[in-house]
């Protein structure tokens, strides 16, 4: 039973810098969330990521890539219901093959005022584009927190700043004591028949290239089940 740290690419990323890695096991970053700390674990990242962009691989390091995430994700629904960002992909990826106790996320807020929206300055903010994956962010990490708790795993945020995450807050300090909230069961249990009811899993992960047979409206509704489910989670 693991603490994993799950570090992206938002402007607070670098304050992890210096951060006292006891009682963390293991640091999986994102994309190039590999630059804040030289003692990650894991980098994983998309087929699409520049290669100049990714790091040199040392002593116990290794890389996770769309072999890797592909079907793990495939695993809890795919891509279409549980979000297409590497945020997301990185966790679910985390829960099935790491099976953390507590997955920590730090950088992953999908928060971009304007001006600089990453720790390296101003970058393509993925969850704003133009996705049908992405019509509630809060929705799809309402998702993931169940499906974690339903694991046993704690999904919580250690950033204090604005936020899409649904997760409880907690403290570097406080990781070991975290544990997952309750949840509607039943709410859940529908959520997960309707998704199969649906049946939007795509094998390859390549969701773009299948678009037009999903309902943006089925996709919605399927959302707000999951924030019911989650006690109508807001973030704050």
């Amino acid at each position: 039973m693991t603490v994993v740290l799950m570090l992206g690419s938002g402007p607070t990323a670098p304050e992890a810098r210096d951060w006292d890695r006891t009682g963390i096991d293991t640091i999986l970053a994102i994309n190039n969330a590999h630059l804040v700390r030289p003692d990650w674990d894991l980098h994983i990242y998309p087929w699409d990521f520049p290669e100049d962009r990714r790091p040199t691989l040392g002593p116990g390091q290794r890389a996770v890539t769309q072999e890797d995430f592909v079907p793990a994700q495939n695993d809890f629904g795919g891509f279409v219901y549980a979000g297409g960002t590497m945020a997301f992909t990185a966790a679910y990826w985390a829960l099935s093959v790491l099976k953390p106790r507590v997955l920590a996320a730090f950088g992953c807020d999908m928060h971009y005022p304007p001006g600089q929206t990453h720790f390296y300055g101003a970058g393509t903010a993925d969850p704003l584009r133009p996705d049908i994956t992405l019509q509630s962010l809060e929705a799809k990490s309402a998702r993931l927190m169940i499906l974690a708790a339903m694991r046993g795993c704690a999904m919580v945020n250690l950033s204090f700043g604005p936020t899409r995450l649904v997760f409880p807050r907690v403290a570097l300090g406080d990781l070991a004591d975290a544990s997952p909230l309750p949840f509607d069961t039943d709410l859940a249990a529908a959520a997960l028949r309707r998704e199969a009811e649906l049946g939007y899993l795509v094998p390859s992960g390549r969701y773009w290239e299948e678009a037009d047979r999903f309902d943006p409206a089925a996709l919605r509704a399927v959302d707000a089940m999951w924030l019911a489910a989650a006690g109508g989670a807001t973030t704050a």
